[in-house]
This record gives C-alpha cells, sequence and structure tokens, in this order.
C-alpha cells in the first residue's frame, strides 16, 4: 500500500515550519468548532495521520454548492484541496476530462478500498433507473451505488444531496431523491443548505481527516456544531423581535431601519444552521443582514414550503405560543406598567424625602454648613 504524508510531513517538503503549522492546527481546532482542550489532539493527528483521499461526485444539482465551497476562507479552498486532503476525483475541478478522468476514479476506488471519503452534491434521480443525469456515459444513481459500495464514510453536500432539493420540489418528475435514501449500511452525515456555507462543509470534512470519524450529529443527521442554534438565537435583528418591531412592507421605513423581517416571511424561528455566527464570505454577510428572509434553506422540503415572503402562523415564546402583532403589544404593555411603576415609586421616595427635610433639624438653613466652611 502507497505511503501517504500527513499534514506535518506536507508542510516540511514545502519547507514550511513547526510554528506557522501549530498556527494552522489552531485555525482548524477552531473552524471546526472545537474547544481548546481539542488542541494537543488536533496537533497529534496533523503530526501522525496521512493525508485523507475523497472523491467528489456531483449528481442532479446547479453547481451552487462547488461556487460556494471554492469561496471557504477558513481555511481556504485551496489549502483544503491541495495541501489536506488528497483529492482524487472532481469532474468540476480535475485538470482531466472525459475517459482518462473516468479510469483514474476506477483506479482510486481499487487503491483506496475502504478508505476513501466519498463527497455528493447534488440530488439523485431515480426515475426510468436514474436516466436524467448521466455523468461518463452512465446513470449518476448507478456511479453512486458503485462508488459508496467501498466508501468510508459519505458527506451529503448541499440540500439537493440531503434532502432531495429544488429537483424533488412537486411534482418530483424525475422522482429526485437524497443520497441516504438510495445508500444504506455506510456512515452518512448531512451538510445542507442551498449551498451550504463553505466553512461548515470544509470544518465537517477536515473533523473526519484528524479524527477519523464523522463529527456529532444531531437528529436529522446534521454535525451539531455546526447546526446547534436557530438563526433566530443568533440573528442580529433579534432585538426587533422582542420589541415587536417588525418590517411590513420590503419598501416601508421598517426595512430601511433594519427591523425584524418575521412578518414578511423569515424562517429564522424554525431554521437551524450558522448563518447568524459565522455568515458568508469570512464573516462579511448573510440574506438576513443584505434585507432578505431567511427560507430555511437548510431543511428539509424547503423548497416546497411556499410563499416564501408570508409570515410564520405564530413563534414560540417563553410558556405560550402568541403570533407577532400580540408580541408587540404585550411588550408595550409591559414597558408601560414598567412606566407608570416607575413614576409612582420615584413620586413615593421624593415625597419621603421631603418628609423627613421638614422634620430634621439638618434640613434648616441655620443648621447648613456655609460654603467653605469646614464640617465638624
Amino acid at each position: 500500500m502507497e505511503k501517504r504524508d500527513t499534514l506535518w510531513e506536507l508542510f516540511q517538503k514545502k519547507n514550511i515550519g513547526r510554528r506557522d503549522f501549530l498556527k494552522t492546527c489552531v485555525a482548524l481546532t477552531s473552524m471546526m468548532g472545537l474547544s481548546t482542550e481539542f488542541l494537543p489532539q488536533v496537533i497529534e493527528a496533523a503530526d501522525k495521520k496521512p493525508l485523507l483521499p475523497v472523491i467528489w461526485l456531483h449528481g442532479h444539482e446547479c453547481t451552487g454548492c462547488d461556487e460556494s465551497f471554492i469561496r471557504s476562507q477558513s481555511p481556504l479552498a485551496s489549502d483544503l484541496v491541495l495541501n489536506m486532503i488528497a483529492l482524487e476525483y472532481m469532474d468540476v475541478l480535475a485538470a482531466a476530462a472525459g475517459e482518462p478522468l473516468e479510469h483514474h476514479l476506477e483506479e482510486t476506488i481499487k487503491k483506496y478500498a475502504g478508505q476513501y471519503v466519498l463527497i455528493f452534491e447534488g440530488a439523485v434521480p431515480t426515475a426510468e433507473n436514474g436516466i436524467y443525469c448521466m455523468v461518463g456515459g452512465k446513470p449518476i444513481l448507478e456511479t453512486l451505488k458503485h462508488v459508496a459500495q467501498n466508501a468510508a464514510a459519505i458527506i451529503e453536500n448541499g440540500s439537493c444531496a440531503a434532502w432531495g432539493g429544488i429537483q424533488a420540489a412537486r411534482p418530483n418528475p424525475t422522482k429526485s431523491v437524497a443520497v441516504s435514501e438510495v445508500i444504506s449500511g455506510k456512515p452518512i452525515i448531512k451538510v445542507p443548505g442551498c449551498p451550504p456555507i463553505p466553512e461548515v462543509l470544509t470544518g465537517t470534512i477536515m473533523h473526519y481527516v484528524l479524527f477519523g470519524q464523522l463529527p456529532p450529529v444531531d437528529n436529522q443527521g446534521r454535525p451539531k456544531q455546526f447546526f446547534g442554534n436557530r438563526i433566530h438565537d443568533t440573528c442580529y435583528r433579534r432585538p426587533f423581535f422582542d420589541s415587536g418591531m417588525f418590517v411590513e412592507k420590503f419598501d416601508d421605513m421598517a426595512s430601511k431601519a433594519g427591523w425584524c423581517l418575521y412578518k414578511v416571511g423569515c424562517r429564522g424561528p424554525e431554521a437551524y444552521n450558522s448563518c447568524g455566527n459565522m455568515r458568508w464570505w469570512n464573516g462579511m454577510s448573510y440574506p438576513i443582514q443584505s434585507g432578505a428572509p431567511c427560507v430555511a434553506c437548510a431543511a428539509n422540503n424547503f423548497w416546497d414550503n411556499d410563499p416564501f415572503y408570508e409570515r410564520l402562523p405564530n413563534i414560540p415564546v417563553p410558556n405560550t405560543i402568541a403570533n407577532a402583532d400580540k408580541v408587540g403589544a404585550i411588550l408595550a404593555g409591559v414597558t408601560t406598567a414598567g412606566v407608570v411603576a416607575h413614576g409612582i415609586a420615584s413620586y413615593v421616595q421624593h415625597k419621603m424625602h421631603e418628609s423627613k427635610a421638614e422634620h430634621s433639624p439638618e434640613g434648616t438653613d441655620e443648621h447648613k454648613p456655609e460654603r467653605g466652611q469646614d464640617n465638624e
């Protein structure tokens, strides 16, 4: 079996010092959503574990997930592809094409059987034996089953691979489905999103590279460290929601002022993703920040949850369910009651001070020390 370089060995070959290697390990630990307690384990894995062979297939899709991936900033997509994994097959980025590339795919499957990770992007059309998506002269359905057979693990990249995506929208004439509906008996993790945040994908890949296993997942099979919070909980517009201040139309003054987008269809209260804290393009922005309500693009069947710009019927608040209109009214009532209570308390306190001043000898002018006089 051919020996593969570790990350540290690759750094040495490129004359990159130990200090830069350790800085890279620190960055990788943070990027994977791990605490600093895991840093020694990350360094040890980068020292000893060989680079991971990866086969990246594309099914029924728009290639938007690739467009997102190549804009990863932490790490750069180029660093991941060239220095942190052994990307053996990916028809979008490959220098080769046609028969030579397909021949290399077969060689990779044999050479790294049981060792490589399969990343699959796009839905899997199953109608009429999969003829609606052909790659290399074969239905992608057939290629997926063939490559998955010897894969160590599978990453479903994007909502199309994870849930079926836009192609599976009703009436779904191509009978497109998720990878996990075709493949079973393999470790599979979902990285949904239309497209996914690039650092979520690279973080998931690097977790397997360094620890030899997929990261912990939630009840829907998504990595917990990236899908543990609602968009609503990390949204910078949350204070406007809590204050009952909502955009009613996309061209009103509330919209220009950046108020909450709940009433114009934002799915943030029910969507789980890292958009609010990681954002896109190295933390620059995300849809809500640009004025567009969240459509919950990482959720199953989001494409059929239309109309996108109609508000959700109700939202969860502590111990009850209330609609957005009541939230504003309730909060306004609480605020008014608080102001009244504060006014009454201030009035009573003022009267008490006046009463004390009248009955205390220290309250008369003759007992007050003159300016500049010592108070003995």
